[in-house]
């Protein structure tokens, strides 16, 4: 079978030929229809992700298809079950063994494309906003790159919630996607005074920040007293320093936060979040974002993308 594959460390990952692999006791086997791009599968390519495997290993962290084998001790599934995964590996192939314990069952509604750019784009902008930020109402909320795949998740869930959504992203176009999924306020990335323009608005109760570097920094700095910063990821490249004294005098707190974490010391926070967010898709109220669709033999394409942050939302390949 093809799987974008890293045979050996150091090496980068090719679209090779593989075996079809078996399924253990606990684990299934999928024919992959959908898999989701993120910017994680950027880093492991590099070896920088905090849990890139060892390899031999298939990129995909984000899986959705159908059941065609199981292990011994797997009863809750069935060949032919339409299941979603997060697998932290594995996905960008046309078939894969994972752990039968993290396989969700879909919804009748919910296609392949859609489960498969939902579960670490909208999880991640739900636990952070709800279990670690304490959102209210009536609170403004600052995202950084608001138009990217977990961005623009936080603009729709954060506007769910009951807050005011300053988005930012680059571009009109970009900042049009962000308007589309509820943006009250819209800056542009490029506005040469970030800080001014979010302090214009009122300032930020929470700031929501995938991007790291300047950015991070102006919008610190337009923090309300009492004011929650989540430092999702640094796609900028640059990790920010904090100077300490300024969260004293505004009292304000920087939280870091990684979703996958939770799933080996908390894996009930992640759980019932995804529960509540299958319940807001089913009401028509969550409208997951792809702005390409592409076929395996494409990934590099997917891949160079979501490198030259020119994709919004999710990209998904479909094996």
């Amino acid at each position: 079978m093809k799987a974008y594959h890293i045979s050996q460390a150091g090496q980068a990952p090719a679209l090779t030929d593989i075996a079809v692999p078996e399924p253990g006791p606990h684990e299934v086997r999928l024919t992959i229809r959908a898999c989701g791009l993120n910017f994680a599968d950027l880093l492991m390519q590099k070896g920088t992700y905090q849990e890139t495997p060892e390899a031999p290993f298939t990129l995909g962290m984000e899986v959705a298809g159908e059941v065609d084998a199981l292990g011994d001790s797997v009863s809750h599934l069935a060949p032919g079950d339409r299941v979603a995964v997060f697998a932290g590996q594995g996905g960008l192939a046309e078939r894969g063994v994972f752990d039968a314990r993290r396989c969700v069952k879909l919804p009748p509604a919910m296609s392949f494309e859609h489960a498969a750019a939902f579960q670490i784009a909208y999880g991640t902008s739900h636990v952070a906003l709800a279990h670690r930020a304490r959102l209210q109402p009536g609170e403004t909320l600052v995202v950084l790159g608001a138009a990217g795949g977990v961005g623009l998740t936080a603009v729709e869930i954060g506007k769910l919630m009951g807050a005011n959504v300053i988005a930012v992203a680059r571009g009109a176009d970009k900042l049009a996607v962000a308007r589309a999924a509820g943006a009250d306020h819209l800056i542009d990335a490029e506005e040469p005074d970030l800080r001014g323009a979010i302090r214009a608005l009122g300032g930020a109760d929470v700031v929501y920040d995938p991007v790291g570097g300047p950015a991070f920094t102006a919008a610190f700095r337009a923090c309300r007293p009492e004011a929650r910063i989540l430092t999702i990821g640094f796609a900028s490249g640059e990790v920010p320093s904090i100077p300490a004294n300024h969260l004293l005098v505004k009292n304000i707190s920087v939280m870091g936060f990684y979703w996958g974490g939770y799933m080996a010391f908390r894996p009930e926070v992640v759980i019932d979040s995804l529960k509540e967010l299958t319940g807001w898709y089913m009401e028509g109220r969550l409208h997951p974002h792809i702005s390409h669709v592409l076929p395996l033999d494409r990934v590099e394409e997917g891949m160079e993308l979501l490198r030259s942050r020119r994709s919004t939302g999710k990209v998904v390949i479909t094996p």
